[in-house]
C-alpha cells in the first residue's frame, strides 16, 4: 500500500502484586516537576486551563532541561534492569543472521537487493547484472555480497557523523541509469532530494531540499516528479524537475489547496502512467499522465465525490478501479485508458470481504483482500481461467505482495508470516499455482544454543464480547504448555484507527517475552480493519470509545478465560494505539498492572482544535471537528487522556517519545507525564524520550534492538518475570 493511503496515522499508590517490583525499588531522586503555567483556552463555552503548555515550547531551553531530567529520573528508576536489558539485546542480536541478503528482485536487465553487515547499522543496497538463462534468483552464503554486485547506496556512508538517518525515496530510473534517493537526517520526515549517475557513480548537482516520500520517472528518464509539503507539514504539491536543471526552475504539477486532502505521486508497473493520487480520509481524485509526455497536463480519471475513495491501477487499454461507489467493502471495475469514464464492473462488491488493492501484471491480476480478520490473495486470468484464491495453511497468518516491478511476467512475488512462522519470502507461479519458498528469516540459536523450533509454540484466535455485544477478536502466542490457570503474564497489543489492521507478524524480540513464560496477545478492536470497512466506522469519529471498550473487553476476557490475572496484565500501543492506552488507563486502570504508551497520542483535543499542526485539518474526518461541531468537542473531551487524568490508582506507565516527531508531538506524552503526577502523585510515571529521533524511533538496527530492549526489561518487570 502507497505511503499515503496511510499517511495520517499518527503509530495514588503503585498496584501491588507479583508485578510490583519496579514499585519497590526506592530512589532519592524524586521525579522531576513540571512547573505550572496556567494557559486558558476556550471552545463553544468551554474554558479548559492547560497547566504544562509550555512544554511543546520545543525550543526553549526550559522544555530541554525538562526532558533530559526525565530521562535522568526514568534510567535512574530502571538502574536495577540494566543487566536484563544488556540480556534481552543479546538475545535479539545472537537471533538474528547479522550479515544478510535479502532475496534479490529482477526488474530489467538487473537482480536488486540489499545487505546488512554485522556491526553496520544500515542496510547496503545493490544490484547485479542478470546473467545468460539466470530465471532464479541468485543467492550467497551467510550473506556474503553476490558476484558482480554494484553497490548503489550504502547507508552506513551516508550516515556517518549523524545520530538519525532515513531514507524516504530510493528510485531507480526505467532505464536503470539514474537512482533519485532523499534522506532525512533529523526524523522530521523532510528529505533532501539527490539524483546518482549509476553508470560513473557521481552525484549530479541537482538537489531538492524540504521533499517528502514519493517519486516517479519519466518514460526517458529525463524528469522527475516529486512532492513538498505546506506550511502544516501537509503533502500538498507534486512537482515535476527537469535532470540537469535547477530546483528553483521546477514546475508545480498540481497544488492541493483543499486542506482535507494530501497528495502522492507514483509510477504505474507498466511504466505508461504516471499517477497523482489525492486523498483525504472519506475522499480521493486521481489524476494521470502519460509518463512519455511528462509534460502533458494531468487528466482527471474521476472527479472527486465527497465519501467516494477510489485507487487506480493501469492494466493494457484500462484502468482498473478499486472504489466503495456503493460498496462499503469495495468492489473492482475498469475503465478506458484512453478516455477514461463509465465504470464496467469486474469484481462485485461482497459485504464482509474487504478488497484492498488490485497489481495489474500483462496476463494476470491479483487482488488483496481480507475476510474473517485474514488476509488473501484472489488471482485473475486475464482472458481466460477461473479466478482463484491462493491457500495458505495456518489458521492465523499474514499474506501479501512483496515487490513485484516486473509487469510482463508469470510469477509474483509474496511475503508471509504467522505468529510462529519468521518472514518468509516465496514466488508463485500464476499458471501453474505452485509457490515456492526462496526464503524464510533466519532464527539463529538463543542463549541456551537451540535452534528455533516453531512446534514450541503455539498461536490462537480467541474472542471477547464487548459492552454491546459485538465479538472482538483476539490473537493469541504462547509456548507450549503455557498453563491456563491465570498464572501466566500477559501483553495486550492494540491499535484500532485509521483501519490499519494488527494482523499477525512475527517478532525476535517477542521470543525472549515468550521463554520467560510471557503470553502475547493482540486485541483487534473496531477501529481498526480487521474486519472490513464496517469495523472502521464503527471505531471512528463519535464512535471512537468503541476502540477503548473493545480493548477493556479484551483484557477481562484473558483473566476470564485463564489466559492470565489483571495483576500480571502489561498493554502497550504506540501512536494511536498510545491514545488507546492513555484511554485504557483512565477507562480501566484496575485491568492492567503496566501500560506502554510510545509516541501515544494523548493530547489528541489540543491537537486537533489547531489547524497549524501537522496533519489536523485532514485528521478531522477521522475524530471530528471539535473547532465547528461542540458534539465532537465534547465527545473528544470526555475520552481524550490528558483532559481525563483522575486522582485514581493508575498502573505503572512507560511513555516513550521522541523530539522531532511530526506526526504526535513529543509534548503530548511530556504534557501527561507531569499531570499524571500531580493529579495521581502515588503512581509510578516514567517518561523516556529520544532527542534525535522522529515518529519511528532510533534509525539503527542495533539502536531500534536496544530500545526494544528496554521496553520488554520493562514489561519483564512489571510482570514479575526480571
Amino acid at each position: 500500500m502507497p505511503w499515503w493511503r496511510l499517511s495520517g496515522c499518527r503509530w495514588s499508590g503503585a498496584r501491588s502484586g507479583p508485578a510490583g517490583n519496579v514499585a519497590a525499588v526506592t530512589t532519592e531522586t524524586a521525579p522531576p516537576t513540571a512547573k505550572r503555567v496556567p494557559a486558558e483556552r476556550t471552545h463553544h463555552g468551554d474554558t479548559v486551563v492547560d497547566e504544562y503548555a509550555w512544554l511543546a515550547a520545543k525550543d526553549d531551553p526550559e522544555t530541554i532541561a525538562y526532558l533530559t531530567a526525565e530521562n535522568a529520573y526514568t534510567e535512574e528508576r530502571t538502574a536495577h534492569l540494566a543487566a536484563l536489558r544488556a540480556d534481552l539485546y543479546e538475545e535479539i542480536r545472537q537471533r538474528t543472521r547479522e550479515t544478510d541478503l535479502t532475496v534479490p528482485t529482477r526488474k530489467g536487465g538487473h537482480w536488486y537487493y540489499t545487505r546488512t553487515v554485522e556491526g553496520q547499522q544500515y542496510g547496503v543496497h545493490c544490484r547485479r547484472a542478470v546473467r545468460d538463462s539466470e530465471t532464479e534468483p541468485p543467492v550467497s552464503a551467510d550473506g556474503a555480497p553476490l558476484d558482480g554486485e554494484e553497490v548503489l547506496l550504502d547507508g552506513n556512508l551516508l550516515a556517518e557523523g549523524h545520530d538519525f538517518f532515513s531514507l524516504g525515496a530510493f528510485d531507480v530510473s526505467p532505464d536503470g541509469r539514474w537512482l533519485a534517493y532523499s534522506t532525512d537526517f533529523s526524523g522530521d520526515e523532510r528529505f533532501t532530494l539527490r539524483v546518482k549517475d549509476l553508470t560513473t557513480g557521481e552525484l549530479l548537482p541537482d538537489e531538492i531540499p524540504g521533499t517528502f516520500y514519493g517519486t516517479a520517472w519519466s518514460t526517458d528518464a529525463s524528469v522527475l516528479f516529486y512532492v513538498t509539503v505546506d506550511d502544516a507539514w501537509r503533502p500538498n504539491r507534486v512537482w515535476r524537475h527537469t535532470l540537469g536543471s535547477a530546483a528553483a526552475d521546477d514546475v508545480v504539477v498540481h497544488q492541493e489547496d483543499d486542506e482535507r486532502f494530501w497528495v502522492g505521486v507514483e509510477l504505474t508497473r507498466s511504466e505508461k502512467f504516471i499517477l497523482i493520487d489525492i486523498h483525504s480520509k472519506v475522499t480521493s481524485e486521481v489524476l494521470v499522465i502519460p509518463a512519455a509526455n511528462p509534460t502533458g497536463a494531468p487528466a482527471v480519471i474521476a472527479p472527486r465525490r465527497q465519501g467516494v475513495e477510489y485507487t487506480v491501477e493501469h492494466h493494457g487499454h484500462r484502468f482498473l478501479i478499486l472504489h466503495n461507489d456503493g460498496a462499503e467493502d469495495f468492489a473492482l471495475a475498469f475503465t478506458s485508458a484512453d478516455v477514461p469514464g463509465d465504470w464496467v464492473p469486474l469484481i462485485e462488491h461482497s459485504p464482509g470481504t474487504r478488497l484492498e488493492a488490485v497489481d495489474a501484471f500483462a496476463n494476470h491480476l491479483v487482488v488483496s483482500l481480507r475476510t474473517d480478520g485474514l488476509t488473501g490473495l484472489r488471482v485473475l486470468p486475464v482472458g481466460s481461467g477461473d479466478e482463484y484464491d491462493i491457500d495458505f495453511p495456518e489458521p492465523l497468518y499474514s499474506v501479501g505482495l512483496d515487490a513485484n516491478p516486473e509487469y510482463r511476467t508469470g510469477q509474483v512475488r509474496l511475503r508471509y508470516s504467522s505468529l510462529v512462522t519468521p518472514d518468509s519470502v516465496y514466488d508463485y507461479d500464476l499458471v501453474t499455482r505452485q509457490m515456492v519458498l526462496r526464503r524464510q528469516k533466519p532464527v539463529l540459536p538463543g542463549p541456551d544454543g537451540r535452534p528455533y523450533d516453531p512446534a514450541e509454540y503455539e498461536q490462537h484466535r480467541d474472542w471477547a464480547l464487548a459492552d454491546d455485544g459485538t465479538r472482538v477478536p483476539i490473537s493469541l502466542v504462547c509456548r507450549v504448555g503455557t498453563p491456563r490457570d491465570g498464572s501466566a503474564p500477559c501483553e495486550l497489543y492494540g491499535y484500532g484507527s485509521y483501519e490499519a489492521s494488527m494482523d499477525p507478524w512475527f517478532s525476535v524480540a517477542r521470543l525472549s517475552l515468550l521463554d520467560r513464560g510471557v503470553v502475547f496477545a493482540v486485541a483487534h478492536t473496531r477501529g481498526g480493519g480487521e474486519l472490513g470497512r464496517r469495523w472502521y466506522d464503527q471505531g471512528k469519529l463519535l464512535a471512537k470509545k468503541n476502540t477503548f471498550t473493545d480493548f477493556v473487553a479484551c483484557a477481562r476476557h484473558l483473566v476470564k478465560a485463564g489466559w492470565t490475572a489483571s495483576d500480571r496484565l502489561v498493554a502497550r500501543g504506540a501512536s494511536a494505539g498510545g491514545l488507546l492506552m492513555g484511554a485504557v488507563a483512565n477507562l480501566a486502570p484496575d485491568a492492567f498492572t503496566g501500560i506502554v504508551a510510545q509516541v501515544p497520542f494523548v493530547d489528541a483535543l489540543t491537537s486537533i482544535l489547531d489547524p497549524s499542526l501537522p496533519l489536523t485539518v485532514t485528521e478531522w474526518e477521522e475524530w471530528g471537528n471539535p473547532l465547528e461541531d461542540p458534539e465532537v468537542y465534547a465527545y473528544m473531551k470526555s475520552y481524550t487522556p490528558y483532559e481525563n487524568v483522575a486522582p485514581v490508582d493508575y498502573p505503572a506507565i512507560l511513555a516513550v517519545t521522541s523530539l522531532n516527531d511530526t506526526r504526535v508531538l513529543y509534548s503530548e506524552p511530556a504534557k501527561w507525564i507531569a499531570r499524571l503526577r500531580a493529579v495521581a502523585p502515588g503512581g509510578d510515571y516514567l517518561l523516556k524520550t529520544e532527542m534525535g529521533a522522529g515518529h519511528g524511533g532510533p534509525s539503527g538496527r542495533y539502536d531500534a534492538w536496544r530500545e526494544e530492549a528496554f521496553i520488554n526489561a520493562w514489561i519483564l518487570d512489571r510482570l514479575g518475570r526480571a
